[in-house]
């Protein structure tokens, strides 16, 4: 099961606590993580990602391991870490302001 941390606001959407569990078939990449994610919870399509160019949002940043993954190509193997369970997949909101 891979382990997915939700920041509050997509929690709130979804009505889930801070941790969730999916089972991701095949290949776990950033695309498959996040449509398995988006399928179990509708709610949350168009949210982390655009529904037409499915590109991440500008203010969610994806991180696992202590590594920034939002740039990675969506494609991309995630580390083994996360797809054993041990270490979590991190969906974070960004801080903006001015």
């Amino acid at each position: 099961m891979i382990r997915v941390i939700l920041p509050q606001h997509l929690r709130t959407l979804a009505n889930v606590g801070r941790e969730v569990t999916l089972d991701v078939e095949g290949q776990v990449t950033q695309r498959s993580l996040l449509d398995t994610l988006e399928t179990r919870y509708p709610m949350l399509r168009g949210t982390i990602r655009d529904q037409v160019t499915q590109q991440r949002r500008p203010l969610l940043r994806f991180f696992a391991c202590k590594r920034d993954l939002s740039y990675e190509l969506p494609d991309d193997p995630l580390p083994v870490e996360v797809t054993s369970g041990a270490e979590p997949f991190h969906i974070l909101g960004a801080i903006a302001g001015g």
